[in-house]
């Protein structure tokens, strides 16, 4: 009905109202005149359709959590390996960089439905959790139990556990810990961070810090606490031993693959640090020589420039078929050395930008990428008029080729849909979508200022490439907090582009 012809019905009514003095009509009239809407995120939902409606420029969106707490999705992996859930931890800060969620959840795409899949106990907290893209497994970051001012959470202070949604709170610790040397092979000395599974669901990678070198300080000759890269294979459990109260067994063997150095040779290839990894492919890449590399890690790795600066640079690790062999090195590390990568870990750079007006990997903080087939590493760096795009580079070298150009800044972590057609991220406040191809920016989601933008730590797609999962600050009670919405990525063609 148009809104002129419901005025005069509405105007009809309530002079017959007047006239007869039938109260009761003028209650009728009024309640057709309300507005019928819900909040939503700030918006009534009339609103929301409203604008969908009349532009058709704004794919749906839906909001799926709405309980007055945090909820924080990684930046990858969020999604079941069925494409029915989403699974997150409920971290309070909007950033999550305050490790304090007691939690491990998960939410229906389409009911809405909420389960806890895992609740830490004896003081400890959980987050960062991904999901194995084959199975009811997810992996996620444990705090301690029972911390003590000696032995609270921080970066060395921290393992992963897995969990069966099938068998919700039966953990699992992933990579074992013997803090007493000797050390154990297959056991770390620290702790593990941000774990996702391997596309084929055996291997876990991780990032890593040494509670060992930690404890000996900045100085002196042995090897300082740097963050590396590390991988856990479900080849046999590692038994820790007794030496330490905070040493634990394992369910896999865990070694370090990336190789730092503590003052890296400016103009090298040597780094300080091996962070922000991703596997790549679904089953790997096809090298120069037409044979598959299987197994592979792309990471950011910190060079230093001649200037002494540091700058980050895409680096990748080719890994063999078995990890448990030891190369040069001890795999466990010594106590005044790191653990060492094994036998046929292959560590090479792929980007050399320190020439560039504005150098090195830049932009939010984001996980390099890589496209399903593994022929591209996506990640952020500015033009040279000093906005974030998107570029990507082969795992086998060569020029890095500047996929988007737009005006406005890529701002957020982001993902490949299955198909390798689009990337999704958001940008100038709104989820889009990047066409691969032709490096085109569409906007699904309506641009909202900035206090309901969708925030940059996670954009995420499904499964089967047909949503997309990211968050948003949604207030409740004037406070705000982050909630898990879905948005359509459907085909862009009557969806406006973005530039």
């Amino acid at each position: 009905m148009k809104t002129i012809e419901l005025k005069l019905i509405i105007c009809k009514l309530a002079t017959f109202a007047v006239k007869r003095r039938y109260i009761m009509v003028l209650i009728i009239a009024a309640i057709v005149a309300m507005p019928q809407t819900r909040s939503l995120g700030g918006d009534s939902v009339a609103q929301r359709e409203n604008m969908d409606s009349n532009n058709n420029k704004s794919a749906a969106e839906r909001q799926l959590t709405h309980t007055a707490h945090g909820h924080i999705l990684t930046n990858v992996g969020v999604w079941s390996a069925d494409g029915r859930w989403i699974v997150y931890d409920v971290r309070s800060d909007p950033a999550g960089s305050v490790f304090d969620g007691k939690r491990i959840e998960r939410v229906n795409v389409t009911t809405g439905e909420v389960q806890t899949l895992y609740t830490s106990k004896s003081g400890a907290c959980c987050g960062v959790v991904t999901a194995s893209p084959v199975d009811n497994r997810i992996v996620f970051i444990h705090g301690p139990e029972n911390p003590t001012p000696d032995w609270s959470y921080n970066a060395w202070h921290r393992r992963g556990v897995i969990v069966d949604a099938g068998n919700p709170d039966e953990a699992i610790t992933l990579d074992a810990r013997d803090l007493t040397p000797p050390f154990t092979p297959g056991a770390l000395r620290g702790g593990t961070h941000v774990h996702t599974f391997s596309p084929d669901g055996k291997w876990v990678a991780f990032t890593y810090e040494d509670h060992v070198l930690a404890n000996l300080g900045d100085s002196g000759e042995h090897d300082l606490n740097q963050r590396n890269v590390g991988v856990s294979v479900p080849s046999t459990t590692v038994a820790a031993g007794v030496g330490h109260p905070r040493n634990h067994d394992g369910s896999h063997f865990t070694v370090l693959v990336t190789r730092t150095v503590n003052h890296p040779r400016p103009g090298s290839d040597e780094i300080n640090r091996a962070f922000e990894d991703s596997w790549i492919g679904s089953d790997g890449y096809i090298r120069k020589d037409k044979t598959r590399q299987r197994r592979a890690i792309a990471f950011q790795g910190q060079v230093v420039v001649d200037n002494g600066q540091p700058v980050n640079e895409v680096f990748v690790v080719d890994l063999p078929s078995d990890l448990c062999r030891a190369g040069d090195a001890p795999l466990e590390g010594t106590a005044t050395k790191r653990p060492a990568p094994p036998k046929g870990v292959v560590q090479r750079r792929l980007t050399f930008t320190t020439d560039r007006k504005y150098p090195g990997i830049q932009g939010p903080r984001h996980w390099l990428r890589s496209s399903p087939d593994g022929s591209r590493i996506a990640f952020l760096m500015k033009d040279d008029e000093g906005v974030v795009q998107i570029w990507t580079v082969s795992p086998n070298g060569g020029e890095p080729v500047q996929l988007t150009h737009n005006q406005h800044d890529i701002s957020s972590a982001f993902t490949w849909s299955p198909d390798g057609r689009w990337i999704a991220h958001v940008m100038d406040n709104s989820v889009c979508v990047t066409d691969t191809a032709s490096g085109k920016t569409v906007r699904l989601t309506n641009k909202t200022d900035d206090r309901h933008a969708p925030r940059p730590e996670a954009c995420v797609f499904s499964p089967d490439g047909k949503l997309i999962a990211y968050v948003r600050p949604v207030m409740i009670s004037g406070q705000a907090w982050n909630q898990i919405s879905v948005c359509r990525s459907k085909e862009p063609e009557n969806i406006e582009e973005c530039r």
